[in-house]
């Protein structure tokens, strides 16, 4: 598997639920579903902070406290300042994943951190460890899992988005003339 590859498959699908959210009026990218993250804004909010939390982990930077995050799921941004956001932030993070392979041990590097509480866990920390091989995967199917819920989201407000899957986006197709 190749990390960056991944990840511009991500930055390409991504772009195309960019351009199916962009023309929705405010009220239909804030509109309440009963499933996943509620709205299209919230959901968008969700993979953006959260795919910025899994590299500042694999880079083995300390995270704050979520009440300390300058962008939270429960507010979400209007589009265009998500859209914005997260352009710059994947630059970033494409950076990052770049550098990642020769980085301390690659992609089987073990990274360990201590969890913030869990209240769905009694309010227990743990301590989490993974490869950085994980994270990136983590990160990758986690946004391909809330995609899905903003591509059901679209479906149902009238805007369907076209096939996404992997080997339609990024496999190599020449017609046949045989």
């Amino acid at each position: 598997m190749d990390p960056l590859k991944t990840y511009d498959y991500l930055t390409t699908t991504r772009q195309r639920v960019f351009d199916a959210v962009r023309p929705l009026p405010p009220q239909r990218y804030q509109h309440q579903f009963t499933f996943g993250l509620k709205t299209i804004g919230g959901t968008l909010t969700h993979i953006m902070i959260s795919e910025w939390y899994y590299i500042e982990r694999l880079e083995g930077k300390t995270v704050p406290h979520y009440e300390q995050w300058p962008i939270k799921d429960e507010n979400p941004p209007a589009f265009d300042v998500i859209e914005k956001t997260w352009h710059e932030q994947a630059k970033n993070i494409r950076a990052s994943i770049a550098t990642q392979s020769t980085a301390n041990g690659g992609w089987t590097r073990t990274i360990t951190w201590l969890s913030f509480p869990d209240d769905t866990r009694g309010n227990k920390r743990f301590h989490i460890t993974c490869t950085a091989g994980d994270l990136v995967t983590q990160l990758a199917l986690h946004e391909v899992h809330h995609r899905a819920q903003i591509m059901v989201m679209l479906r149902e407000l009238g805007k369907p988005l076209a096939d996404l899957d992997y080997n339609a986006t990024m496999f190599d197709r020449r017609e046949a003339t045989t």
